[in-house]
């Protein structure tokens, strides 16, 4: 770092040292059993994260009709709640006891249970049998993943059957757990279009939040879906939280998902992980989530039967993993660099974190350590600013290149008005600097010249980080 000084490294926070968090991550397909969790809660609790987003299981769980075995989910749940984390569930998917499509498709995923009326009789009797069973220990639930894709509404995508289907589920929660927090939407796509069809039905009226997913190579879209989701809400008189629930990238090219395609490396996944959450957070959602927890096979087209169909493996874990001969994650769990990332990123934003605007101000000028090459201006630039849990002030900005062509750093020079000391924390590997170089006129604004920025977050920490 030009100029700067390290003094130290932030500490890793456990989910126990963290009273309240608006990060988490993904803990998903354990419906499927694709993963020992054993291997991994340990690690998840070290990263920091609080709220891990479950899938219900269905067919896992019932598979003698009216016979409800919750013991693997009871387990999942105990020993997230015992290493201080949020469990919240999302309810999903089909099962081939009453659906006989279901029957050929691995895990019953995305085989809605609305089309018939034992179909729908038997949903409604497992929604209430586990929100019963995990009252007092889960009360944060999901209607569905991902409703809008054909991967997960299989029988063709209809906005409105969605809808329906979320008032009666909803109904059943809330019937079963007044207390329950009640998500809809887990949309993918493009979220108003399909969200204004479900929410004709009278849906929004019976939820508290909306969820969307957000895989994409860079981040600029997130601001604009927030605003339009929560100008949704107002249109149709309701105040909603958003929600932010599966936001991930692969760690090496060639695998099976979203974002496939993509010349990823594992620092290229870590960077897309810190804009994204940050950027989650600047724009207000209510908590954001990353997926995943560990590597794992994709599956979407999985057929029963047939082990080949589901040998197609996705890298987005923050633990990378191996893969027996039927796709099972096998090996140590290894942390990647986003595991570290995010633990940083959990370390310095983790408790009760709030967005701010910030009295700074980027001055474009010409630094001599580029070769005169001139300072990123705001309008280059994405930035936003933080209140911390310990009263300090954070302003994370970043320069949005390409992940995919381009490994950046440059400068930017600052004028804040703010009192106290100053450092620069850098997420990637928690390194904590001091800025020797600072200047402060009589009226009490400081400028920090030649600042590092990078493709992705940097903090500029007012008060105390260490």
């Amino acid at each position: 770092m030009y100029r700067l000084n390290k003094i130290g490294n932030l500490k890793a926070k456990s989910a126990s040292e963290i009273k309240s968090s608006r990060l988490g991550i993904g803990f998903e397909k354990l419906d499927r059993a694709v993963f020992d969790p054993e291997k991994a809660y340990d690690k998840l609790q070290k990263i920091g994260v609080k709220w891990i987003r479950i899938q219900s299981g269905w067919a896992r769980t019932e598979k003698e009709k009216g016979v409800y075995d919750f013991t693997w989910l009871d387990s999942i749940v105990d020993n997230l709640l015992k290493r201080d984390m949020i469990p919240w569930v999302c309810l999903c998917y089909g099962n081939g006891l009453y659906d006989d499509f279901a029957k050929e498709v691995y895990g019953a995923a995305g085989c809605a249970p609305i089309y018939s009326e034992e179909m729908k009789t038997a949903w409604i009797n497992y929604v209430k049998a586990l929100i019963t069973h995990f009252k007092g220990r889960v009360k944060d639930y999901e209607i569905w993943n991902e409703p809008d894709g054909a991967h997960a509404w299989k029988k063709g995508v209809n906005a409105t059957e969605y809808g329906y289907f979320a008032i009666d589920t909803a109904k059943a929660i809330k019937e079963c757990d007044d207390n329950a927090y009640i998500m809809g939407g887990s949309v993918f796509t493009s979220p108003v279009v399909f969200l204004q069809e479900a929410f004709n039905t009278g849906m929004a009226n019976y939820i508290d939040a909306i969820t969307f997913h957000e895989y994409t190579y860079s981040e600029e879209n997130v601001e604009q879906k927030v605003k339009a989701l929560k100008g949704l809400c107002r249109m149709h008189g309701v105040n909603l939280d958003i929600i932010q629930g599966e936001s991930g990238s692969q760690s090496k090219p060639n695998g099976h998902g979203a974002m496939n395609e993509g010349a990823w490396t594992e620092r290229k996944q870590a960077k897309q992980l810190l804009r994204h959450l940050t950027i989650d957070l600047l724009n207000g959602v209510k908590f954001t989530s990353f997926f995943t927890c560990v590597d794992m096979i994709e599956a979407l087209n999985g057929k029963v039967g047939d082990d080949s169909s589901i040998l197609d493996y996705g890298y987005f874990g923050v633990l990378g993993a191996d893969f027996d001969e039927k796709g099972f994650a096998t090996g140590e769990y290894t942390p990647k660099p986003s595991y570290y990332a995010l633990q940083n990123l959990c370390s310095l934003l983790g408790g009760d974190l709030t967005e701010v605007d910030l009295p700074v101000i980027f001055n474009r000028e010409s630094a001599p350590h580029l070769g005169k090459v001139r300072t990123v201006a705001a309008f280059e630039a994405v930035y936003g600013g933080f209140k911390l849990d310990n009263g300090s002030y954070a302003l994370a900005y970043w320069y949005p290149t390409d992940l995919m062509t381009t490994e950046y750093e440059g400068a930017v020079s600052i004028e804040a008005a703010i009192e106290g000391e100053v450092h620069l924390v850098d997420p990637m590997d928690g390194a904590v600097y001091e800025i020797p170089f600072k200047e402060k006129d009589a009226h009490g604004t400081s400028y920090f010249k030649y600042l590092p920025v990078k493709d992705y977050p940097m903090f500029l920490v007012f008060g105390d980080v260490l």
